[in-house]
């Protein structure tokens, strides 16, 4: 259950039209985004403080990683909109307006697919009729509305030597889901019965990603999956991931309807700021974060 393939459906009030536009903000950005910008451009965001409200780089933790990826990316808070928003880069001059309608709908997007996972996890009482939807609506508003997002852009030049690199290592990521839009570029894989298998871009769809948050959450009923980027020589490839989670504030703990004798407890609280620390003093490796909460 680690790995789904969402195409976009207009009850979730996000249309085929609003993903093909999405999908043309992702050329866009891969044209003039932030890795084409002047050096001074991006210096402004350059940062090895893994908690910095804008981050521009290439690998997880500049300071820790033995291996750079062979990737840019900018890092962006869209938790606390109002205040996140005066950090993000003024260039290209349409990048903040573009990248908050995308965010807001994105969030709700995430809210919409957290009401289906809440309700096959069997944690909020059923009820009858439309009062059951509403129990979940008010459950997911109340855990995730004001939840932590970061977005991800990422930019994956083409590479002499790919066989040499990745342009991201094995990771599973941190919160609840991850909803990727990438371009037609191949480059995503995820690890299935110890397999590396090529996830193949389609048109006006998200990948979603299941996060060690929703594994701890599930208490193991939903895993995180394990994904890597490989590069090519030919083409550069841009993504862009957004990776929800619970307010920064909040402990994630396994739901306690679904511990019991049978099913014991498998894994200790969390929050947003472990994990901060644990990159910020450990290179990040497959699930290494995922492993040190374990009971």
């Amino acid at each position: 259950m680690g790995y789904k393939v969402l195409k976009t459906k207009p009850e979730v009030d996000i249309s085929s039209e609003s993903t093909m536009r999405y999908h043309k903000g992702v050329r866009h950005l891969s044209e003039n985004g932030i890795s084409k910008q002047p050096m001074e451009e991006r210096s402004k965001f350059m940062s090895t403080d893994v908690r910095a409200p804008v981050r521009y780089g290439t690998s997880f933790n500049q300071s820790k990683d033995s291996v750079f990826c062979w990737r840019d990316f900018l890092k962006l808070n869209c938790h606390s909109m109002d205040e996140s928003l005066p950090h993000w880069p003024t260039s290209p001059s349409d990048f903040r307006d573009s990248i908050y309608e995308y965010a807001k709908e994105n969030k709700y997007l995430f809210l919409k697919i957290m009401e289906a996972i809440t309700e096959s996890l069997g944690i909020v009482p059923k009820t009858t009729g439309n009062d059951n939807d509403d129990a979940l609506k008010d459950y997911v508003s109340k855990e995730f509305e004001n939840g932590s997002h970061l977005m991800v852009i990422n930019c994956y030049p083409s590479c002499p030597q790919p066989e040499l690199t990745l342009g991201m290592p094995p990771h599973s990521d941190y919160g609840f889901l991850t909803l990727l839009l990438q371009d037609e570029v191949e480059g995503l894989q995820i690890q299935h019965e110890g397999q590396w298998l090529t996830v193949e871009p389609i048109p006006n769809s998200f990948v979603v990603n299941v996060g060690d948050h929703l594994e701890i959450f599930s208490n193991g009923r939903y895993k995180s999956v394990l994904h890597r980027v490989l590069v090519n020589a030919i083409k550069s490839r841009t993504s862009v991931a957004s990776l929800h989670s619970m307010p920064i504030m909040n402990m994630v703990r396994p739901s306690p309807a679904l511990i019991n004798e049978e099913n014991p407890r498998r894994y200790l609280d969390t929050n947003f700021a472990t994990f901060l620390d644990f990159i910020s003093t450990c290179e990040l490796k497959e699930k290494d974060f995922l492993d040190s909460r374990k009971c």
